[in-house]
């Protein structure tokens, strides 16, 4: 199995990797996972709203790379790699997920679980229901910029869009949940 140099691609929002000593061995694919699963869970997470899908996502994103493993040039397009596959995967879960609410009614309108609820404070919460009223482009876009940490020129390339549409999209965007999170505050 080849193995990749460690190339530090920013910093994680999650936890800063210190970068490896010199003359250290090259990182393998179990540093990867140990070092991005967190981080690409979460971002699973507010892009399919439900951990343990979230975790298959990431799961099926990492088995992935392991079969690219040998043509890869670095861990940045490892990481970019990743990235992409997950953002892919969440759009197949949800694509998914609306065909089959097409054949039977939901049971109920947007329940979330007591264990989500737990883990997010009361202001995660608001940010988290307004990004659920967007429709998924500009929910992609808001999740890989402000949670991912993700450039503009990132996300161009995990989404397939232009780094123009990226621009608008985003301010689109925040204006809604700026406005969502207004008449909620406000009682409407």
């Amino acid at each position: 199995m080849s193995r990749l140099r460690r190339i530090d691609a920013g910093p994680d929002p999650v936890a800063t990797v210190p970068p490896p000593p010199p003359g250290a061995p090259p990182r393998t694919l179990a540093d990867l996972y140990n070092d991005h699963r967190l981080r690409l869970v979460r971002l699973a997470v507010l892009l399919v709203d439900e951990p343990t899908t979230a975790e298959d996502v990431v799961q099926e994103a990492f088995t992935g790379l392991h079969r690219n493993w040998g043509g890869l040039r670095d861990e940045a397009a490892a990481v970019a790699y990743l990235r992409t596959a997950v953002v892919n995967g969440s759009r197949s879960v949800l694509r998914r997920r609306r065909t089959a609410r097409d054949y039977v009614p939901p049971h109920s309108v947007n329940a979330r679980s007591a264990e989500s609820l737990a883990m997010l404070s009361a202001e995660h919460q608001a940010v988290v229901d307004a990004l659920a009223t967007l429709p998924p482009r500009q929910r992609e876009v808001l999740v890989l910029r402000y949670y991912g940490g993700m450039s503009e020129a990132e996300i161009a390339e995990a989404t397939g869009i232009s780094r123009g549409t990226v621009k608008s999209t985003a301010s689109r965007g925040l204006d809604t949940v700026a406005k969502v999170m207004a008449a909620r505050a406000s009682g409407r």
